[in-house]
């Protein structure tokens, strides 16, 4: 683990991030059963990512703006959005605050806690996550926006023009690539030639940073850092976390594309255990203190599954509610 020290970490703020760290995994593992008992129709995990979202969360201020992408539980459970908001975007329910109960899950917002509304089409988060750093600058605000993309969708057209509209505006910008090497079922080599994605930040003309996802202090590091160049004028930044995707794709997803070694060496990789190791090893938690913990999330995950599934689904008529313009045939 990087020296947590040396960015101005406290051993108190290390025990916060394992903190938001296991409550996304515990979230993600309860809608795994969920799934799997036939309660709820999908599941895209954030586990094994978990290090790089709570690392680069920790190192955003109120009024930064993000748009993440569909693997990001752990960060916008950081970013404010409740068990329950989850559990009820899970479940389809009316009090869903993503879409009413309309959207598949995974497609997280918060207008409140500056989460932006996601669309399906990978990669476009980028889009609107720079757009809203060109209005941050307009309005000389002493903030950022910041999107989240998997290596896969970095190949996409989007990227490339958000970054480079990024670059020749000098905004206040930060793109994080979760780099867990498989764009579903292709491989990081059939994916691209470069050996850092990091590195294209240079076309943009912008920072590039090579990360390891799997280390949150460094990813709260690069976060910062990327922070605090942007709100001094200096641009945006390109960062690539390099992490691990614990499970298949989704639930829909069978991923015996990987081979048994690698399904194997996946444990060894958790960055939640990993963090776990380390905070023991150096004095900074105790069993005791994770036991407090264990059941302090499994209060919270258990009371918001029953909450979801006692709400109530949205009726028919609200079938079209805030889909059409209301009136608009009237008006013409």
């Amino acid at each position: 683990m990087f020296d947590y020290k040396s960015v101005g970490l406290e051993a108190s703020d290390l025990k916060t991030m394992y903190k938001w760290m296991d409550l996304g995994r515990k979230i993600d593992e309860r809608m795994w059963l969920l799934n799997r008992a036939g309660k709820i129709p999908f599941v895209i995990s954030c586990q094994g990512q978990e290090a790089t979202q709570i690392g680069m969360a920790y190192a955003m201020a109120e009024g930064d703006i993000s748009s993440p992408y569909y693997r990001d539980l752990a960060f916008v459970t950081y970013m404010g959005m409740t068990p329950l908001d989850s559990m009820l975007a899970a479940f389809g329910k009316r009090d869903d605050i993503n879409s009413g109960g309309k959207q598949m899950p995974s497609h997280f917002s918060k207008r409140e806690k500056g989460i932006l509304s996601q669309s399906s089409p990978v990669g476009t988060q980028i889009l609107h996550a720079v757009g809203a750093a060109l209005a941050l600058k307009m309005d000389n605000k002493p903030n950022i926006a910041m999107a989240t993309v998997g290596e896969g969708s970095s190949n996409q057209g989007d990227f490339h023009e958000g970054l480079n509209f990024a670059g020749v505006h000098d905004l206040p910008f930060i793109c994080v690539i979760e780099n867990n090497k498989y764009a579903i079922s292709v491989p990081n080599e059939l994916q691209y030639g470069a050996e850092k994605l990091s590195d294209r930040a240079i076309g943009y003309g912008m920072h590039g940073e090579h990360v390891d996802g799997n280390d949150p202090i460094a990813m709260y590091k690069a976060m910062k850092e990327a922070r605090t160049r942007a709100l001094n004028g200096e641009g945006a930044t390109l960062i690539e976390a390099m992490c691990t995707r614990m499970t298949a794709h989704s639930s829909d997803d069978d991923d015996k594309y990987r081979t048994q070694d690698e399904r194997d060496a996946l444990k060894s990789l958790d960055c939640n255990l990993k963090f776990k190791t380390f905070l023991l090893e150096e004095g900074i938690i105790d069993e005791q203190w994770l036991e407090a913990i264990e059941s302090e999330h499994k209060e919270l995950v258990n009371k918001a599954t029953k909450e979801a599934e006692k709400a109530p689904y949205p009726s028919p008529e609200e079938t079209y509610t805030h889909v059409y313009e209301e009136g608009s045939l009237n008006n013409a």
